[in-house]
């Protein structure tokens, strides 16, 4: 068995930290005009749509922001190189249509792109080059004059490395912090590019970063990654980022194609519960004007929309996949979970986890239905039949809530206990058995989220950087809430740890003091059974 050193557990870092700019400490949520009209934009229909956001009900619901996608520039900068709104397009101009975005008490969104062209000049289906590159700081200005309050940042190039992104992408978000004014900056580096955003955290650049090409109005085009994407193809791609998200900085995994009729009902529902439950912002893409009483029901759904805007950040972990029934959980900050069944298949099947498997222990729960707001209660198990590309959310709540008084898990291979080395709690420290003493560094509480807590609840039992491997190290981190510290006391004595699906395991079924903790396949033997005393 592998066995990391203890010079790499104090290497390991946690996630970056989300963009400390003060806003997005929930994920955005309001309306872009790219997905249904693309650059047939002008002033009088944003207005028609700044309208009908605040009189539809969805300003109420909680959607705040008015994006302005690209098309809405004058192909020329004026003489002192500033952008200007096209004149027949928005001839009021760009700050008298914030101003009025901002009198139905919305906020006032707007495109631009890092290099020399936006995505449709990219394309020739819009003139000029009015890209930000060597303009960063003056776009940023005459952003926060206009009272923009959202930047949609789009790299649309093939060129640049990843490095020449991040450094690029910086620039805006150092400029539009230097404004002083509160802006949510939306950054896609996927554009006609290889795919950047699913291989880094972008949460020091951005507010929000997308994970995948463009979505499209459809369930699935067959795409692992690539020009257009699907909504069950987005969603195998963002699942696996949900480490990243955290107040301030969210997995964007495209603007919701939700009314716009590519999808039956089912899939719409499926759409919008799977976006809500990974914590992702919730733009809406299609025409306010004319929604009908389906649509309008699914983006006004308060319990989703509550799951999504908890003030935790999380975003739900996946719990369970067989290729077909796929199971995420959300932690909340009251203590309950969000459970989405998502059944991926072609036909209804049941799909199932239990409330020990996301983290709750006791013997009953009630379970509020999200679409429906019903509620039933369980000893334990979270069950629904669901049809094809369908998504069954419940709310669970109740159990016993976390032990009340700490307990030693002691390793009946050795009868020695799991121990985080040193009086003092210190990140990185290996997990190890050693003689029991029942002191605070030996002592364990848990939660309803799971997590096993330290010196008298200073820090969380961790697997190291997220490992899912046989092997990895067990260490000691400060408390994040991410899957990686959440385990499952087992009734056999077994303690699994939720991420990986994998036991605690003493190294190589050793007895000796200072033998190490791992995870391992559970097999049921001694050396990964543990008593509570």
């Amino acid at each position: 068995m592998l066995l990391l050193s203890a010079v790499t557990a104090v290497l390991y870092t946690p996630s970056a930290r989300a963009l400390e700019n003060g806003v997005a400490r929930t994920p955005p949520m309001g309306w872009n005009s790219w997905n249904t009209f693309g650059c047939n934009i002008n002033e009088t229909l944003i207005r028609q749509m700044t309208d009908a956001m605040a009189n539809s009900g969805m300003r109420d619901a909680g959607y705040q922001y008015v994006v302005v996608d690209d098309c809405w520039m004058n192909p020329n900068r004026d003489s002192s190189g500033n952008l200007q709104g096209d004149p027949t397009r928005f001839p009021s101009g760009m700050k008298a249509l914030g101003d009025y975005i901002h009198s139905k008490g919305l906020k006032f969104g707007i495109y631009q792109a890092p290099l020399a062209e936006t995505c449709a000049q990219y394309f020739n289906s819009y003139p000029g080059s009015t890209g930000a590159l060597g303009h960063e700081e003056q776009d940023a200005r005459q952003f926060a004059a206009w009272g923009v309050d959202f930047l949609k940042y789009d790299w649309c190039s093939p060129s640049g490395t990843i490095d020449d992104q991040v450094r690029t992408f910086a620039k805006m978000r150092d400029a539009l912090r230097a404004t002083g004014r509160p802006i949510v900056y939306s950054i896609n580096s996927n554009s006609i590019h290889d795919k950047t955003g699913p291989r880094r955290n972008w949460s020091d650049v951005a507010n929000m970063w997308r994970t995948t090409e463009d979505i499209t109005n459809k369930w699935d085009t067959g795409q692992t990654n690539g020009y257009p994407m699907g909504i069950q193809n987005i969603v195998n791609v963002t699942v696996p980022l949900a480490s990243y998200a955290a107040p301030g900085g969210f997995n964007d995994p495209d603007m919701m194609e939700v009314g716009r009729g590519g999808m039956n009902d089912t899939e719409m529902r499926s759409h919008f519960a799977l976006w809500a439950v990974m914590a992702s912002p919730l733009i809406a893409g299609n025409d306010l004007r004319n929604m009908d009483s389906a649509t309008s029901t699914i983006l006004k759904n308060t319990n989703l929309i509550a799951i999504n805007q908890d003030s935790l950040g999380l975003q739900g972990r996946q719990v369970s996949n067989d290729g077909t029934r796929r199971v995420l959980a959300k932690r909340l900050a009251n203590g309950n979970v969000a459970v989405a069944l998502f059944n991926q298949g072609g036909g209804t099947t049941t799909v199932s986890t239990t409330a020990s498997a996301i983290g709750l222990s006791g013997s009953s729960f009630t379970l509020r239905d999200a679409w429906t707001n019903g509620t039933t209660t369980t000893s334990g198990t979270i069950s629904a039949s669901v049809p094809a590309h369908g998504t069954a959310v419940y709310i669970v709540s109740g159990g016993g809530g976390p032990v009340p008084t700490s307990f030693s898990l002691v390793s009946q291979s050795s009868g020695r206990c799991l121990d985080l080395p040193g009086s003092t709690p210190t990140n990185g420290a290996l997990a190890q058995i050693w003689d029991c003493n029942s002191q605070t560094n030996q002592r364990f509480t848990t939660t309803t989220a799971g997590e096993l807590r330290a010196y008298d609840g200073a820090k969380c039992l961790d697997v190291y950087n997220q490992g899912t491997a046989n092997g990895t190290a067990v260490t000691l981190w400060d408390c994040n809430g991410q899957g990686n510290q959440q385990f499952r006391l087992n009734s056999d004595g077994s303690v699994t740890a939720v991420a990986s699906g994998k036991c605690l395991d003493v190294n190589g079924g050793a007895t000796a003091n200072g033998t190490k903790v791992i995870i391992w396949d559970c097999h049921g033997g001694t050396n990964q059974r543990w008593t509570r005393t």
